[in-house]
């Protein structure tokens, strides 16, 4: 186990990473993801139109979308270097521009538990639709520096669990990205502190909140509940409020 590094550095990974790659994907920069998942290689055709697919020819995988378009955790298997996070909750911070096509996308937060978890079906805050500078890949994070634990949940340090990203855009596709964690007392010297140069809102993101509405007739789906409205103002409050005293 080690304490994972700021932000800046995983940005500098992640530019070397994506130097070489036509496309690139979303990265887990607090905790620090699961592993490098930056990876699209084969074609459609090669795949037979499969997300991915067996390559006969020397063993290996095709990924003509990228690997992140595989759930859960962008086809990345279970890692052994788990982060501290605290038991009462933590933060979280994501760069979620390094893909074309992800000016508006949707972003959704959910927990696995155990060593390897058997599915991620514990979303931990509301949905909500970041805005992003461009439609092309663009720099900048956003920050959750209280993301909390499941209602009902409840863990003791030493515990194992994996926290997965799912970012869906605008045309409907879903990027998977994880970190693995190992929980922790909240006083543990080992947690990795939070400050403003591991876990910030960039200027240049902003934030739409999912509503639900009569005006559009019987027909339309409501993806939050009027009394979950509020709920899915927190984590963005919390972050705005955490941020002026950073």
């Amino acid at each position: 186990m080690t304490i994972q590094t700021s932000i800046s550095s995983w940005a500098t990974l992640v530019v070397l990473l994506c130097a070489s790659l036509t496309h690139a994907h979303t990265v887990i920069t607090y905790p620090g993801y699961r592993g490098n998942n930056l990876n699209t290689n084969g074609t459609i055709a090669e795949a037979n139109g499969l997300g991915v697919a067996y390559n006969t020819k020397n063993g290996s995988l095709y990924y003509p979308y990228g690997m992140e378009w595989i759930y859960p955790c962008g086809g990345m298997p279970t890692s052994t270097n788990r982060t501290k996070w605290p038991i009462n909750g933590g933060a979280l911070a994501v760069q979620p521009g390094w893909f074309p096509g992800h000016e508006t996308a949707l972003i959704y937060v959910n927990l696995g538990f155990g060593e390897t978890p058997e599915n991620m079906s514990h979303p931990v805050v509301s949905p909500f639709q970041i805005t992003g500078p461009t439609n092309n890949p663009y720099p900048g994070t956003f920050c959750l520096p209280q993301v909390p634990l499941p209602a009902n949940i409840s863990v003791k340090a030493g515990d194992y669990a994996t926290i997965q990203v799912v970012e869906v855009a605008k045309h409907g596709a879903a990027l998977f990205n994880c970190a693995d964690i190992i929980f922790a007392d909240d006083h543990d010297p080992e947690i990795q502190e939070v400050t403003r140069d591991n876990c910030f809102n960039s200027s240049d993101l902003s934030f739409q909140y999912m509503y639900t509405t009569s005006a559009i007739g019987t027909s339309g789906v409501a993806m939050v509940k009027p009394q979950s409205t509020l709920l899915a103002l927190v984590p963005i409050m919390v972050a705005v409020f955490f941020g002026s005293f950073l």
